[in-house]
């Protein structure tokens, strides 16, 4: 069951980048929550208390929101982390219910070590699923221990937990074993192929002008 964390808000009534700006620096981040039929409403919350319920209990943390005399239970539905800087920018929060269904994209982790000489190719890291609110897993793992060359595993072979059921495409390539020389190959062969185009690309442009 997922864990519940509280957190602390205060009601913002002040908005803009400016407005925006002055809660960062104060140690705070904007945030807004929706869902359910209510109108937007905007916080303002302790970032490094954010970041911490963030570390423990993922990108999808479940949390009480209590602000303004208000309690709401709401999902982590979107961290926008400054791309330098590091710190949280922005929150979204979704209102939730205990009991219902929603959909999220839950992070896909392989365990374990494929067969020797072998490259595994990670090609799905995060999995769109449906889960009971309060049970939304942490991440899916997938064991990739003992795998041979030309080995794959696929959306719809995965053992997902019980009550999450797959929403996405079910033939969707999670993971690909493939020979270590045969994989390098062909990513020289990629790089070697986008190299002439921008060749003949600056040709052209040459040419043009």
């Amino acid at each position: 069951m997922a864990e519940t964390a509280r957190v602390e808000a205060t009601v913002r009534d002040e908005f803009g980048k400016g407005a925006s700006r002055r809660a960062r620096r104060d140690g705070h981040v904007p945030a807004v929550l929706y869902g359910h039929g209510i109108d937007p409403k905007h916080f303002n919350i302790p970032a490094k208390e954010f970041a911490r319920v963030l570390r423990a209990n993922g990108v999808n943390a479940i949390v009480s929101l209590h602000a303004g005399g208000e309690e709401h239970l709401a999902l982590t539905k979107t961290v926008v982390v400054h791309p330098t800087k590091s710190y949280l920018q922005h929150v979204d929060l979704q209102v939730i219910r205990r009991g219902e269904r929603i959909a999220v994209d839950v992070p896909v982790v392989l365990t374990g070590s494929a067969a020797s000489g072998s490259v595994v190719q990670h090609e799905t890291t995060t999995l769109s699923v449906e889960a009971e609110a309060m049970h939304i897993p942490e991440q899916i793992e997938v064991s990739i221990e003992g795998l041979e060359i030309g080995s794959k595993i696929i959306a719809s072979e995965l053992e997902l937990p019980e009550a999450v059921s797959l929403t996405g495409d079910p033939e969707q390539m999670i993971v690909q074993i493939n020979e270590a020389r045969a994989a390098q190959v062909e990513q020289d062969s990629a790089e070697g192929s986008d190299e002439a185009e921008a060749d003949s690309s600056a040709e052209d442009g040459g040419e043009e002008s």
